[in-house]
């Protein structure tokens, strides 16, 4: 009598062998980043803002691309600098991947940074940079949804201030998914690594 279902039995324990099979091969990996994976813990790329040509531009424009987002001002006296001038460095190594990606910098200090004064600045480090500014209410929102945040400090005597801000760098994948969450002190191998993971992929894991 048992022996009736053995062959029933069987075939039920392989078509689940299979599904499981089919099912782990449509699951793909999680990428090995090196830098802070934020994968699920960052809303993604989202704005409505102006870019350095005049041009208004939201999140979904990037589509496609993997960004890079630092939130900066063209008066900064150390750190913004550095950090392009290292951002370049780093889209210099990836070589023709770097074409896939964009730098978006976004001016903490809106009344100073026009458009124009925007695209001198960051035409200066990289042509694959784009400068975004906007009103100071929308800067304001976008801190807020990167958890980051920016203080205009007391003006000089000749009119000349200075806004302290977060340092954060947020790159995001080809999708507007937020994925990594890195440091202007985090080394050049590092940034290159997860970049070029991102652009080589193409799609989010």
């Amino acid at each position: 009598m048992k022996l009736r279902y053995l062959p029933r039995i069987t075939l039920l324990l392989l078509l689940l062998a299979i599904g499981l099979l089919l099912d782990g091969c449509q699951r793909s990996e999680p990428l090995p980043l090196r830098l802070t994976n934020v994968s699920g813990h960052m809303p993604d790329l989202d704005f409505r803002l102006t870019d350095d040509r005049g041009n208004a531009v939201t999140g979904a424009d990037y589509r496609g691309k993997v960004v890079v987002l630092y939130f900066g001002y063209t008066h900064c006296p150390d750190v913004c600098p550095l950090t392009m001038a290292h951002l370049h460095v780093v889209m210099q190594r990836l070589g023709p991947l770097a074409d896939g990606a964009r730098i978006l910098f976004v001016s903490v200090d809106p009344t100073r940074d026009t458009p124009q004064v925007m695209h001198a600045y960051v035409n200066a480090f990289d042509p694959r940079a784009v400068g975004l500014t906007g009103s100071a209410h929308a800067i304001e929102a976008l801190t807020k949804r990167y958890r980051t945040a920016f203080t205009r400090e007391p003006g000089a005597a000749d009119g000349n201030y200075e806004v302290s801000h977060g340092s954060a760098i947020y790159i995001f994948d080809r999708n507007g998914h937020a994925r990594v969450l890195a440091t202007p002190s985090a080394s050049q191998d590092d940034i290159v690594h997860d970049l070029h993971l991102l652009l080589s992929t193409g799609a989010t894991p």
